[in-house]
């Protein structure tokens, strides 16, 4: 059984300029089949953001999505976990700041994501979320 951040987290994380539009993310995560993408000044973390963030932080205010900039949807203030940190540090930080996904910094640079799903696939593979989590998405 995995014990560490790096043993089950997503690597290689997709990531944006905060000044790249609401409508570039969208379809960033449309052809890559992603509901996160990490927002970066330079190599730097600002935040991420979801497809449920560019609904409601967004596209929802109206606007036109060519022109609004991610930077007004992410979630600017991010937990973050190592890859070295035990497994258990990553479920305690989601369950106090009730999120789904975390990234995961390296000397604090983006390395990758673990998700609510990454570890209920490690933890109870047989669980509805596990399940569901290891199906591959249909087209």
């Amino acid at each position: 059984m995995a014990q560490h951040v790096r043993d089950i987290m997503t690597g290689d994380p997709v990531t944006v300029e905060p000044q790249t539009s609401v409508a570039e993310v969208a379809r960033i995560m449309r052809d890559e089949d992603l509901g996160v993408v990490l927002v970066t000044d330079g190599d730097q973390l600002r935040g991420l953001v979801t497809d449920r963030d560019l609904v409601v932080r967004s596209v929802s205010k109206g606007g036109d999505p060519e022109r609004i900039t991610v930077a007004g949807a992410c979630s600017d203030e991010v937990v973050t976990v190592s890859p070295d940190d035990d497994l258990v540090q990553a479920v305690r930080l989601m369950r106090e700041h009730s999120v789904r996904r975390i990234p995961v910094l390296d000397h604090g640079h983006p390395v990758g994501i673990v998700s609510l799903g990454d570890l209920a696939m490690e933890r109870d593979p047989e669980s509805a979320l596990g399940d569901i989590s290891a199906a591959r998405p249909s087209a």
